[in-house]
């Protein structure tokens, strides 16, 4: 392992520390020894679980929060203008970015494992986990969701491997440190920072190239050859469903949320496998976690036992309830692409109607992909729109919920007044989550399916369903 740098810091602070990518580095660094405080300013299941591990976090972000600290931490959803990260910049203590912090983390590591894409990078990196995780290897890893057998989204083992999530916001990828860059797929993302497609595919040809031992890519994907095509000669590791690919496979059946499938290398048949998450690209996902755990000495056997015990990450495709005939599902979609996908695995099921309750997140990607959200949304037999979770933005764009709405037809929106949505607080947000539960509550019949998508807080919104369908059902 490298030199760790932090080693003459003892009290680290993270202003937000129950956002999903500061939460396992505090786990992390909490497992070493750290002290830690926090702040964050809406209670979440999160925060409860920072409390049980000991962590004092104060509510609300404030200047003397960070009292005592030698090391600030922030995440990039953290405005300028806080006044948390003010007094931060002002102390003259170190203060980095929270991907910062997680690029020196990766470097610790002798095989790092980063997954890439622009959809599918928490499945794929839960997979490999748990894999991992049954294979009795003592990994470190850092994910972008929950998994129900490290208890988190994160991990602090003690061998020199890692698997890690490399998000593309930003170009926050290209800080972390890389041994194995694996690359799931390439589309027009976060095009409020990009700008283009093309500049996208360059930051990804730089992610490719940090690797300092191989790359593992999907060869069907157009995007991602074209950027490993550019990437410098390394060894390269393609899967997918083309025969051509050094990893393929072949789905013989599906049943419900199972698929079945074959796995070949270099064209010679390895073993069978089964995965319990509904659609194609979860395959996809299973065969980049499969090269990965291959290239660092798992057996095809315990590969596969790791796959048969996935029942997938917390908030992707995740089952939350089924009342009297109707099943909420809960799923972090909240591109495009990752609708599409989402939706269109959901049709392929058994259910008489599917509901895609969609909270979108920042008012530039709405507005930017405001026509594909209507082409996605529109493989619903029901949209329903929630207000726009602003995030990191304020709306000076002038854009709502029922701008989509408006261009997906039979869909239904549920927003704030326009005059009001900038300084949305969550008492108001909550009431626009009640709202939608009454519609659903009223409209909804048995044998349909109802799957919250969104990568904001409209996980609440399904449990609240739940809550007051299973109140109706009972009574």
């Amino acid at each position: 392992m490298h030199i760790n740098p932090l080693t003459d810091k003892k009290h680290i602070h993270f202003i937000g520390i129950g956002g999903s990518g500061m939460y396992p580095l505090a786990q992390i660094l909490h497992s070493q020894g750290y002290y830690l405080t926090g702040s964050d300013n809406n209670e979440t299941e999160t925060l409860e679980a920072v409390r049980k591990m000991g962590i004092p976090v104060f509510m609300g972000q404030r200047a003397e929060n960070i009292e005592g600290a030698d090391l600030i931490v922030h995440s990039a959803a953290i405005m300028s203008d806080n006044p948390e990260l003010i007094a931060a910049k002002n102390s003259g203590v170190l203060v980095m970015e929270r991907s910062e912090l997680l690029g020196l983390v990766t470097s610790w590591y002798n095989n790092a494992v980063c997954i890439s894409g622009t959809h599918g990078k928490t499945t794929a990196s839960s997979m490999l986990t748990q894999i991992f995780i049954d294979a009795k290897v003592d990994l470190s890893c850092v994910i972008g969701g929950k998994l129900p057998s490290i208890g988190g989204s994160g991990r602090a083992g003690n061998s020199d491997i890692m698997v890690c999530e490399a998000c593309e916001f930003v170009d926050t990828f290209l800080k972390l440190h890389p041994d194995i860059s694996v690359i799931l797929n390439v589309d027009a993302d976060h095009l409020e920072y990009f700008k283009t497609l093309d500049n996208i595919k360059k930051s990804f040809v730089k992610f490719a190239n940090n690797a300092s031992k191989a790359i593992i890519y999907n060869g069907d994907d157009e995007n991602t050859v074209e950027v490993v095509g550019k990437a410098d000669e390394k060894e390269k590791i393609s899967f997918g469903f083309g025969e051509d690919n050094d990893y393929c496979a072949k789905i013989t059946a599906k049943s419900g949320l199972r698929t079945d499938f074959d796995v070949y290398y270099k064209g010679q048949k390895k073993c069978a496998m089964s995965i319990f998450v509904p659609g194609e690209h979860n395959v996809l996902n299973a065969l980049a976690a499969i090269a990965c755990a291959r290239y660092e000495g798992v057996t095809y056997e315990k590969i596969a036992s790791g796959l048969h015990n996935f029942s997938g990450a917390i908030r992707r495709f995740q089952k939350i309830d089924e009342i009297g005939g109707i099943t909420i599902v809960d799923d972090y979609a909240h591109h495009p692409a990752e609708l599409s996908v989402t939706l269109k695995a959901a049709k392929s099921l058994d259910f008489k109607r599917i509901w895609a309750v969609f909270q979108p997140l920042t008012y530039s990607r709405t507005k930017i992909l405001l026509n594909d959200f209507k082409e996605a949304l529109s493989i619903a037999d029901i949209a329903v729109i929630t207000d726009i979770m602003g995030s990191r933005e304020k709306n000076t764009i002038g854009i709502y919920s029922r701008d989509l709405a408006n261009i997906i037809p039979g869909s239904v929106f549920f927003d704030c007044d326009n005059e009001t949505q900038d300084q949305q607080t969550d008492q108001r947000k909550m009431q626009n989550f009640s709202d939608i539960c009454d519609y659903i509550k009223q409209n909804a019949q048995q044998g349909d399916l109802i799957i919250t998508c969104g990568c904001g807080d409209v996980y609440k919104l399904a449990k609240m369903l739940a809550k007051r369908l299973r109140e109706c059902n009972d009574g």
